[in-house]
């Protein structure tokens, strides 16, 4: 007979460490789904700080990699992610017309933003299984490695934190919400471009 799982919680410091982190890092303020990870599994939740952290100290620009994470949550339905880096996205200087393109399945104007959205997306398709001519179409279009290494740790890293909210239905931060043109979620127009 298989054994019922236990949902003890956290050892109460873990779980302050960790919202103390998050409070470091958010600026005072500690986002819905860290409360989730945290009041479940505060390693998960130090994971996601610390790697978010990490990768803002990469080669991608702020609104580069709210564009990606943008693509990524959308791309996995994230009810969540996908308005909270609209939010992050508009703050770090994405256009209105650049994200309702990204929630729409469609491209950004700007070259570069559609240059790194089907970077991702490519990524996404093939599972990272890029054959010799999309690496070479990549780098011709300016993706460096770096960057493609940087895309992929977003979309691991969104991935996981897409499927934490989908399995919690984390709810959506006020701050966001009460945000007039952040909307739930524009719909998908057709097929996205690639």
């Amino acid at each position: 007979m298989a054994s019922q799982p236990t949902d003890a919680p956290p050892p109460t410091d873990a779980v302050e460490e960790v919202r103390d982190l998050a409070k470091d890092f958010y600026g005072g303020f500690v986002p819905n789904q860290i409360k989730v990870l945290n009041e479940h599994s505060p390693a998960a939740a130090r994971m996601y700080i610390a790697t978010m952290d990490l990768v803002e100290q990469g080669e991608l620009a702020d609104h580069e990699r709210e564009a990606v994470i943008l693509t990524v949550s959308r791309y996995n339905d994230c009810h969540y992610c996908t308005r909270t880096h609209a939010f992050l996205g508009r703050e770090a200087g994405l256009s209105q017309a650049a994200i309702e393109a990204i929630h729409r399945g469609g491209l950004p104007d700007d070259e570069r933003l559609r240059t790194l959205v089907q970077a991702t997306r490519l990524l996404l398709d093939k599972r990272g299984w890029l054959d010799d001519e999309d690496r070479t179409g990549l780098e011709g279009a300016g993706v460096s490695k770096t960057e493609l290494y940087e895309i992929n740790t977003l979309i691991g890293l969104k991935i996981f934190s897409n499927y934490v909210n989908h399995i919690a239905q984390t709810e959506v931060d006020e701050v966001v919400t009460d945000h007039p043109e952040i909307q739930e979620m524009w719909p998908v127009l057709g097929k996205m471009d690639w």
